[in-house]
């Protein structure tokens, strides 16, 4: 079992949701909710519909997680998520949201490191942000 240390616990990860879609982020946010796991901090999200915003928010440096709707226009969450593998040094992990299952191999194209296909089910977007947050927050021994 993982434990944050506690410095880090008291800061929540910032997690960014991008859709042109305003109910697909609110999907997302109800979702995964304040706390999705208790071995990890609390999460604050960051709502964004355009791809200029997710790109300054990015470049910033201070966002853990991204989630980018793949069926979002007129630029969807693969296209943004491939560029920002191609761009930002360590980018921090990327889960895209697909129209359907069979599009999961487009995500790895994007090199989104996980998928989740429309419509959202809270467990499996859940499963997958735990996973991937898991990875990133240090633990302690």
């Amino acid at each position: 079992m993982r434990l944050v240390t506690e410095a880090a616990a008291d800061r929540p990860l910032k997690v960014l949701v991008y859709s042109d879609d305003v109910n697909t982020r609110q999907q997302v946010i109800l979702a995964l909710g304040r706390r999705p796991h208790p071995d990890l901090p609390e999460l604050e999200y960051v709502e964004v519909a355009t791809e200029p915003v997710v790109l300054q928010n990015m470049d910033r440096g201070d966002i853990a997680l991204a989630i980018l709707d793949g069926e979002a226009v007129p630029a969807g969450g693969m296209g943004i998520a491939k560029q920002l593998k191609d761009e930002i040094y360590q980018c921090p992990p990327v889960v895209v949201l697909t129209g359907r299952p069979q599009d999961a191999w487009l995500a790895t194209w994007s090199r989104a490191e996980a998928a989740v296909p429309h419509p959202l089910d809270p467990i499996q977007l859940a499963e997958a942000v735990i996973g991937l947050l898991r990875s990133s927050v240090p633990a302690t021994s």
